[in-house]
């Protein structure tokens, strides 16, 4: 795809599932990928396969060693890295996974795009994709500080899309259900409730992302009919709560 042939990409939490899935397709595509992961050998082994360099790491302080990696540009950059917990009974917080919870799936976006948008906009081109979750744009029963934090990474695309689009800045909002990843396995009883039954492959995801940038859109639904679920609830979202809360007593009960 011209869009992505040599361009220079990075992928964060790209030492397995969808990061992996991604870092593997702009690869093929003959993008200079960049591997990021948490654990050295995971992205190592990612990069060795594909002929990238891997950057392990905090997902949200890697931007200059992954700029010196490929040269000196990031051309596209993939907030994948992410995290879930099942802290669904909030009479017992745990404030512990909503502040990982806000650092990795939040604020690594902002901090990213933070350390970026200067040689974006000075070139007048970037592109930033952020692995959202549909959990972004509806909800998770059993993971609130998934969900909530879901929510800030999708507006905080939304906003970056509304206010750099006219200097040459791209942003793609990712938004599946469930995805057959370790994360996946992470949301417990409730993901395989509801997750589960209808979860795709990695793989899906990133053929989802390259039609998405080949199309030029910004939001990008892996499982099309979560659209239809967005807009039942934004357009009932009454009947819509009541739907969720008796998924929700069904998952009570089952437990």
């Amino acid at each position: 795809m011209e869009a992505v042939r040599d361009a220079g990409v990075v992928v964060t939490g790209a030492g397995g599932g969808i990061g992996a899935a991604l870092a593997r397709r702009f690869a093929a595509e003959g993008a200079r990928v960049v591997v990021n992961d948490l654990d050295p050998g995971k992205a190592e082994a990612v990069a060795e396969e594909i002929g990238g360099t891997a950057v392990p790491g905090d997902a949200s302080r890697i931007v200059d060693a992954a700029q010196d990696a490929l040269g000196g540009t990031v051309d596209v950059y993939c907030a994948n890295a992410g995290v879930a917990f099942e802290d669904g009974d909030l009479t017992a917080l745990d404030e512990r996974t909503w502040e990982t919870s806000w650092d990795v799936n939040l604020m690594a976006h902002v901090r990213a795009a933070h350390a970026l948008l200067p040689g974006w906009l000075e070139r007048g081109a970037g592109r930033f994709v952020s692995t959202v979750s549909a959990a972004g744009l509806l909800t998770m029963i059993g993971a609130p500080s998934y969900s909530v934090t879901k929510h800030g990474a999708y507006a905080f695309a939304e906003w970056l899309s509304l206010t750099y689009r006219h200097r040459g800045v791209k942003v793609h909002a990712i938004c599946p259900q469930g995805v057959r990843t370790d994360m996946l396995a992470a949301t417990g009883s409730a993901g395989d409730l509801v997750l589960r039954p209808t979860a795709i492959e990695p793989e899906a995801v990133a053929d989802a992302l390259l039609k998405g940038i080949e199309e030029d859109r910004f939001l990008i639904l892996p499982h099309p009919e979560v659209a239809g679920f967005y807009q039942a609830r934004a357009g009932e979202p009454e009947r819509w709560l009541a739907t969720m809360n008796r998924v929700q007593q069904k998952w009570e009960a089952a437990r």
